[in-house]
């Protein structure tokens, strides 16, 4: 028996028996006991296991590593086996001292004769039948216990789950229209109560205790990475996907690391340090800017024209100093076909180029969409090259998924031409055309399953390789969104990432004769399933890179209630991603623009969702702010019922310290009072619809700040605030001209005001309540005399 050590963990590793152990020191945090190995391969088409339940006698290599990723680490190696066609194993083992994380990996070299084709790598399998055990500190049933699931790529659904129900999966009938989009082909898709599968990380928790344990991989630069937990038998899996990729005599491969992270699942960040450890193996580097843009997508479809762009550039610089937009993205729609980039639909005679001429010219960024792994079969790619084609076993195009009005497919990187042409496309837009920032989409398209030219490289490999030549080729001054991507792929190469399904002019997934067939779909395109993934992927913002949650819809023509559309706004507003309008702009009416503009500047703290291990779908977030009004928090609850709701505000739902407090409600100005020992009640909150408060600790005595019309944060406006027994002297600063409202708490009677050094009358709202109008061009100062 070997050990190593913290003052968190002791992990025990029982060579003879074959199993490791993770045993944290505080008895109110989930043990792990007799973890199993495992590294399954073929050899002339028969299935071999290359680790054997007993390890070799030979003494392990202990070290103390210093990372530049991760500080000191102790390790241990140990000589797992070499069997009889010599595929030899390893195992390294280690714990971090700086932070509550163990990692390890497995090793495997090929000594025979022969190649191989790996087919998993098995770092954890945790069964009862083998002794396997995780030993909660109070859960004794599958009632007791969750899990948080996270979806393959951008956009697979995020979800908690309670342990005792059944994980949403896509309808079978939907197998080859969506299948290959949204799920990892190595991961199982169980369907039964009590089973669940996960891609890369996984959050299993102890409801009672509310503690949990975080099982995952740091990268997924080696293998894609796959959980699996049975709480029925209590069984746990966690793998890397070999893929039946080749590996040669001489030739070795090791897996990602896996890690195993305790979490206290009321912590108002419970998994900080996983996240930060994985931006961290990733060389993540943030963005200085987060994008505040125009898309052409949801309202031109495919249907833009050259002159749509034109016109909506005219009313973004029309209209930019109420909203200042600094994007604009050509979304689809310009290219003759999906696949041949460098012809173009007879809507833009001349190209693209010229379009990011002007726009650059009007001081804006240009932005261009491109799906540079994918290939419709009308295009002349698919006709001209068909040997640069993934294929599947029995030869034929691999299909990945339905899109374009049709089934397509994508190309296979690891044939050098074929990875030179999607680079050409890239460089091309970006260097020759001048978009700076490149949209790329279905970019899992390559990393489907399938028979590739090079039979060495798995999926996570070539989609990773294929990923690193595309930032290669625009270089780091290109502003890179990745969409419809395998999320740990992309780390430290984009700078904003998808995180959820695309949006729509819906509210639930709608499609043609067919929408009531997907309206629990949770993945297809709509307001409803976008809004989802924004939530439960918001702690990814500004850790891996800048949460995309794609683009808000504020007109009045789609099918979307104007409720709904205030919790689109707001989910997007309180996450702080991009914030991208999607919008014929020239016909927006100025209430709906109104909407948007209440949302700028982007805030770029992210908030805490506090009932993420308690609800399939969040509806509780809470962001902390403070500046010189002092400190508040900005509340946001959501209401996913089908009818109105009355929705009471507590101190302890929102773990809010003792004390009282005035709530200001952002869309409709409603104002009132919380105290520790009673909650305010929201009448009739409207189906999908949401609150979104501002909520300062005030005494009545007490002269504050309360909010405003001018941004969502109802603060963050304010630049100065200063309070004396005779005046409060105040200065609003916005990136914007503007026009409302701000509310104030003024104890006494008779307050006088001033707006910009004019005379200005404050409205009582109630005894010590007051609105007080307010114009100004980036800036206004208020004088109030008490």
């Amino acid at each position: 028996m070997y050990q190593i050590q913290n003052a968190i963990f002791t992990v025990e590793i029982d060579p003879k028996q074959g199993n490791f152990s993770i045993y944290p020191r505080e008895d109110n945090l989930p043990a792990l006991q007799k973890i199993r190995l495992g590294c399954a391969y073929h050899l002339h088409g028969s299935m071999e296991q290359a680790i054997s339940k007993a390890w070799l006698g030979i003494e392990p290599e202990r070290k103390f590593v210093e990372s530049i990723e991760h500080g000191s680490i102790e390790t241990l190696s140990f000589h797992l086996n070499t069997d009889s066609n010599g595929i030899e194993t390893h195992l390294i083992v280690g714990i971090v001292a700086e932070y509550p994380l163990v990692l390890w990996r497995v090793e495997v070299n090929n000594k025979g004769k022969n190649p191989v084709e790996l087919h998993r790598i098995d770092l954890l399998h945790l069964h009862q039948t083998e002794e396997g055990e995780v030993r909660y500190p109070i859960a004794k049933t599958s009632d007791d216990l969750g899990i948080f699931i996270n979806g393959w790529q951008s956009w697979s659904a995020a979800r908690w789950y309670a342990a005792s129900s059944k994980m949403s999966v896509s309808q079978p009938l939907l197998k080859a229209f969506q299948h290959p989009m949204i799920y990892n082909a190595s991961t199982p898709l169980p369907r039964k109560q009590g089973e669940f599968s996960s891609d890369m990380f996984a959050v299993i928790g102890d409801r009672k205790a509310r503690t949990g344990f975080l099982l995952g991989f740091l990268s997924q630069t080696r293998h894609f990475g796959s959980i699996y937990a049975d709480f029925n038998r209590s069984n746990f899996e966690m793998w890397a996907n070999g893929d039946d990729a080749r590996l040669d005599p001489g030739k070795s491969i090791s897996t990602d690391w896996a890690v195993f992270n305790p979490v206290l699942l009321d912590h108002r960040d419970p998994l900080d340090k996983y996240l930060d450890a994985v931006a961290r193996e990733n060389h993540v580097q943030l963005p200085d800017e987060t994008p505040v843009g125009w898309c052409s997508w949801y309202h031109f479809y495919r249907n833009v024209t050259a002159k749509n762009i034109e016109d909506n550039l005219e009313a973004i610089l029309k209209q930019q100093n109420q909203l200042p937009i600094q994007l604009l993205q050509i979304d689809d729609g310009f290219e003759s076909e999906v696949g041949d980039w460098f012809s173009f639909n007879k809507t833009f005679p001349d190209g693209v180029a010229p379009l990011a001429k002007e726009i650059e010219q009007e001081g804006l960024v240009p932005g261009l969409w491109l799906a540079p792994f994918a290939v419709h079969k009308r295009s002349q790619l698919f006709k001209q090259h068909p040997d640069w084609i993934l294929r599947s076993e029995g030869g034929k195009p691999v299909n990945a998924g339905f899109g374009w009005d049709s089934f397509f497919t994508g190309l296979d990187l690891t044939i050098p031409e074929a990875l030179e042409y999607a680079c050409s496309v890239v460089r091309t837009a970006a260097i020759d055309w001048g978009y700076r920032y490149l949209k790329l989409d279905f970019l899992y398209v390559a990393a489907l399953k399938g028979r590739y030219h090079d039979p060495t490289q798995n999926r996570a490999q070539v989609m990773r390789k294929g990923m690193e030549a595309i930032r290669s080729a625009v270089g780091p001054q290109v502003t890179l969104l990745g969409c419809g991507a395998p999320l740990g792929s992309m780390l430290g190469l984009v700078d904003a990432m998808r995180i959820g399904p695309d949006v729509s002019g819906y509210w639930k997934p709608h499609f043609g004769n067919i929408g009531m067939l997907l309206q629990n779909e949770p993945s297809v395109p709509s307001a409803r399933n976008s809004i989802y993934n924004v939530l439960t992927r918001a702690n990814l913002h500004q850790r891996w890179w800048i949460n995309d949650p794609d683009c808000l819809l504020i007109r009045e023509d789609t099918k979307l209630s104007i409720d709904e559309i205030q919790s689109l706004a707001t989910s997007i507003a309180i996450t702080g991603g991009s914030m991208l309008l999607s919008d014929d702009l020239p016909k927006l009416s100025q209430a709906r623009m109104e909407i948007a503009e209440g949302l700028i500047p982007i805030l770029k703290d992210r908030p805490r969702v506090i009932d993420w291990f308690d609800s399939e779908v969040p509806s509780r977030l809470r962001l902390d702010l403070v500046n010189e009004t002092g400190e508040w928090h900005v509340l946001g609850v959501f209401n996913w019922n089908e009818q109105p709701v009355d929705i009471s505000i507590t101190t302890r739902d929102f773990q809010l310290a003792d004390g009282n407090y005035i709530i200001r409600e952002f869309w409709t100005g409603k104002i009132g009072r919380l105290t520790t020992e009673a909650g305010f009640i929201f009448k009739d909150v409207p189906s999908h619809g949401c609150l979104l408060l501002a909520v300062r600790r005030l005494t009545d005595e007490m002269p504050g700040y309360l909010g405003s019309t001018f941004h969502f944060s109802q603060g963050m406006e304010i630049a100065e605030w200063k309070v004396d027994s005779n005046t409060i002297q105040a200065t609003l600063r916005l990136p914007r001209t503007a026009a409302g409202e701000i509310f104030l708490q003024i104890p006494g009677s008779n307050p006088g005001a001033e707006v910009n050094h004019q005379p200005a009358e404050l409205k009582e709202l109630e005894s010590g309540i007051y609105s007080l109008p307010v114009k100004g061009d980036g800036f206004a100062h208020i004088k109030l005399a008490l």
